[in-house]
């Protein structure tokens, strides 16, 4: 982690002063809460958690932070139709999707894998929104996604429509902004609560809200190491992609944020047997965290991230005292679709 000698400082009204388009969709500012009874289980840091699960209600999560400033510019540029992409069960989609159909947009959702018998969880919700949907085998859509999704604007330009693309998670410049924004919030969460935490934890399964968390901690002056746990790929690709992000951030928008002094931190070794895919103690985490904090995580990226937080808790990576930083980032309804996974609840 850069010294403070070398972290870049901004004031406290870095996005204002820079302007980038924005709506105003999410339910913020959002609560930190201190979990204290796992705290004293782990006898280590206090455990706090950003309940940025509690944006909205069928909004909820991380996705709309970022979608604030995404579907802004895509109004900016008299865009009539919203394209993006993701997983059957992506909640950056479905969040999309619902924003779409308050905002007045038509939404065309390009979604990896095979068209299900019956819709649950995020999918359903998708359907309720009136998302056009568009399904496609998943290494299809690994090698094409980029030509899928131009050919797919292009098709709406042909019948006089000017269509936005937003990739995956709304992980790219503009959606850096999100939590950049939401460092301001947590600046006056750490004031008000009256603490000062050196390490930040999210789950990272497409790099932007990372992205936004390692810049927004050197623009509002925050000493904290963001820390991702990556829930798909490895530790090399999230690095090379949060980078990247902050980089096409850095040129689009001119900050003056130093991104040498940024510090991009991954804890691998959490994905367990792949993406949206989980061991059964993730399994046992999730039931965990609810009966015992309240606290409901998802099978796809907050429960493999709470579990690995609390893994490298164990193992002091975050030292003996203080406090730490869960971003809870929603999902929960992931959690519907992989209902089986929890049938050890009724033995």
């Amino acid at each position: 982690m850069p010294d403070e000698s070398s972290r870049n400082t901004a004031p406290p009204d870095f996005v204002s002063a820079i302007n980038p388009p924005r709506l105003h969709l999410a339910q913020l500012p959002t609560p930190l809460q201190l979990l204290s009874r796992l705290s004293e289980r782990y006898s280590g840091p206090r455990i706090w958690v950003k309940r940025d699960d509690l944006s909205g209600s069928v909004l909820s999560g991380n996705k709309i932070r970022k979608l604030e400033f995404n579907l802004a510019q895509a109004l900016a540029e008299g865009c009539d139709t919203v394209i993006t992409c993701g997983g059957i069960q992506s909640n950056h989609c479905r969040a999309t999707a619902l924003l779409c159909a308050q905002l007045g947009l038509k939404c065309h959702l390009l979604l990896r894998g095979h068209r299900a018998d019956s819709a649950d969880g995020n999918l359903l919700l998708d359907q309720l929104a009136g998302a056009k949907i568009s399904y496609y085998p998943p290494a299809q859509f690994q090698r094409e996604l980029d030509s899928l999704l131009l050919d797919c604007q292009k098709a709406y330009a042909s019948s006089s429509r000017k269509a936005f693309i937003i990739p995956t998670g709304a992980s790219d410049a503009i959606g850096v902004w999100g939590y950049v924004q939401a460092c301001a919030e947590l600046q006056d969460d750490f004031q008000r609560h009256g603490i000062d935490p050196k390490h930040i934890i999210c789950a990272t399964g497409s790099g932007g809200t990372q992205a936004g968390l390692t810049a927004g901690v050197a623009a509002y002056g925050i000493d904290a190491q963001v820390w991702g746990v990556n829930v798909c790929d490895d530790e090399a690709w999230f690095v090379n992609k949060v980078n990247s992000d902050l980089q096409s951030w850095e040129r689009r928008y001119q900050t003056g944020i130093d991104l040498d002094c940024l510090s991009v931190k991954v804890i691998d070794g959490y994905v367990g047997p792949g993406y949206a895919q989980a061991d059964d103690e993730i399994y046992r985490c999730i039931a965990d965290a609810a009966a015992t904090e309240g606290l409901v995580l998802d099978p796809v990226y907050t429960g493999k991230a709470f579990f690995g937080m609390l893994d490298q808790l164990q193992k002091g990576r975050f030292g003996s005292t203080g406090d730490i930083v869960f971003i809870h980032t929603g999902g929960v309804y992931g959690l519907f679709p992989q209902r089986s996974h929890f049938d050890f609840l009724n033995t």
